[in-house]
């Protein structure tokens, strides 16, 4: 009778686990598949720019793998004014890695009667105001081929990236990305010109963390020590009930 109620329990136990175990693989596969994102936001003007209230851009780091991300700037409009991105300084980003290199450098503008974004040169040093960083984006001319959006690809080449998080690092000045901002009224129109002229940065890399796939492992793991624990009380059941 207690082997026969003990079989009954652990096909209790398993119609119970094997559903809920397989819901967490599934978690756990799509949050592998997704890649590992944080963004923040250059909110800091210096001093050409800063009676324009923030934030200027918003910037976001993308992991695909451990050696790759995709860096996207984008522009803001804040109280009737964009923040437009051009110029020497166009892009800044300090790098954490001792040899990297960067591809896919691409600038757009929605805006009206632009000129068409060209790249000039990348390098490295000081973005005025914000330090040095080891990663620049330099285009052509300034504000008739400003831009609203940058993207590129950096890739790790002395070793990986833990997570998104790692990819910039602070410089001295605590800055990790930092932007030549052309400021202009709002919808931006090649006409209108620029109200004034600048540098953002952020000082720290403070951004909404998209959970790593990491974590979702510990919660699988949690998960499947639960599951045992109940079919461990299962079949015990019928032993305490004979005692």
């Amino acid at each position: 009778m207690a082997r026969k109620e003990t079989e009954m329990n652990l096909r209790i136990a398993c119609r119970w686990l094997i559903p809920a175990l397989m819901a967490a693989l599934l978690q756990l596969s799509s949050g592998q598949a997704r890649a590992d994102t944080i963004t923040f936001d250059l909110g800091v003007g210096n001093p050409a720019i800063s009676g324009f209230a923030g934030p200027y851009e918003k910037v976001t780091v993308n992991l695909t793998n451990s050696t790759t991300a995709n860096i996207t700037f984008q522009s803001y409009t804040v109280a009737g004014n964009t923040y437009l991105m051009g110029d020497g300084s166009t892009v800044a980003l300090n790098v954490n890695s001792t040899s990297f290199s960067a591809s896919g450098i691409s600038g757009t503008n929605s805006g009206t009667n632009f000129q068409s974004w060209s790249l000039v040169s990348t390098s490295s040093g000081q973005t005025d105001g914000f330090g040095n960083f080891n990663f620049q984006v330099n285009s052509f001319d300034g504000f008739a081929h400003a831009i609203d959006t940058m993207t590129l690809t950096l890739t790790n080449n002395s070793g990986t990236w833990g997570s998104a998080s790692d990819v910039l690092t602070p410089n001295a000045g605590g800055s990790t990305a930092a932007s030549h901002v052309f400021v202009t009224t709002s919808p931006a129109d090649g006409h209108n010109g620029a109200l004034a002229t600048g540098y953002a940065g952020n000082g720290s890399n403070s951004g909404n963390v998209v959970p790593e796939p990491s974590s979702i492992a510990l919660g699988l793991v949690g998960l499947v020590g639960l599951g045992l624990t109940q079919i461990r009380r299962l079949v015990r059941r019928p032993s305490l009930a004979q005692a």
